[in-house]
């Protein structure tokens, strides 16, 4: 069936719909994921193949075996919580997996009783849907612009970048050499090197690349993987050389959120945020997936450099 006959049949429905069934016909077309499969993008479709990729080369928790302190700090918390990378595993994924006894949703309040709790799930990753929401409606067009990803880990947002934006050069910093080794091997297989490089360093060596920096991205990037000392320098050094005026700052969660713990009187007046940046409203309720979580949208802010 061509475009023209396709068209003439879906008119032919609405035209033969009783009049007051169309406003609920109109209203699954607008929501149902029953059209989900006919209405993903190219895009989404690579993002996912990328995925498959990287699930195969990991282990379930989608850990290095180098991130003891992230793997602790996630042990730690007062509510029981497990950490599931959005951009592997989204919710239909997890689903599949807690069918097949792979993962679980909940704990048990009472070893051996019935009485269970939701887990907390959290992720280092941006989801498919962050992606979109993030390159499509939170950043503008980022034609000739470089975009830095602090703390790369698999790639997500470099691949997102690649496929969702005109970046003219997308790079991400990784500390982890088993992390680059997988951004890199995923970078050549789908031929994204004429856009995306993947740096093994720890961010604060790059002093002259965050300088020249006109979006940075950085999602639970200090928090799980460095003491407190050591936050409070990669952020002053962020301070320090992340000044380009009008350069965009993008943090999960907002970053009056990630300093909470890092309430040092010295550290927060050198740092003087209200100086150096200021928050962008974002519209959170831009239509996108219907399996797209709200609340997860609302962890990303957008900051501009003053």
């Amino acid at each position: 069936m061509n475009f023209n006959d396709a068209k003439n049949a879906i008119l032919q429905v609405f035209s033969k719909t009783e009049r007051q069934h169309l406003p609920k016909l109109l209203e699954w077309l607008k929501t149902s994921g029953d059209l989900d499969d006919f209405l993903m993008d190219n895009q989404s479709v690579i993002l996912q193949s990328i995925a498959e990729d990287l699930r195969t080369c990991l282990p379930l928790e989608a850990m290095s075996p180098s991130e003891t302190m992230a793997i602790q700090k996630t042990q730690q918390k007062p509510h029981p919580t497990v950490h599931v990378d959005a951009f592997l595993y989204d919710e239909e994924t997890v689903d599949s997996l807690c069918e097949e006894g792979k993962m679980s949703r909940n704990y048990c309040l009472n070893c051996g009783s019935h009485r269970t709790a939701p887990l907390e799930f959290i992720s280092h990753s941006f989801s498919i849907p962050e992606l979109q929401f993030l390159f499509r409606n939170v950043l503008p067009d980022l034609t000739g612009k470089l975009v830095v990803d602090v703390g790369s880990r698999l790639g997500a947002v470099l691949f997102g970048g690649y496929l969702y934006s005109a970046a003219s050069q997308l790079m991400g910093v990784e500390i982890s050499s088993e992390f680059v080794k997988l951004q890199t091997m995923a970078v050549q297989k789908y031929g994204f090197s004429d856009r995306i490089q993947v740096i093994h360093a720890d961010i604060r060596s790059q002093a002259a690349l965050v300088q020249n920096t006109d979006v940075l991205i950085m999602n639970n990037v200090f928090e799980f993987f460095m003491e407190p000392s050591d936050q409070m320098q990669a952020w002053l050094f962020i301070n320090k050389n992340f000044r380009k005026k009008g350069a965009l700052l993008v943090t999960v969660p907002g970053i009056q959120e990630a300093l909470t713990l890092l309430q040092d009187a010295v550290f927060l007046e050198t740092l003087a945020l209200n100086q150096w940046i200021e928050e962008v409203q974002l519209d959170y309720t831009v239509y996108l997936k219907n399996d797209t979580d709200p609340d997860s949208l609302k962890q990303i802010h957008l900051y501009i450099v003053l």
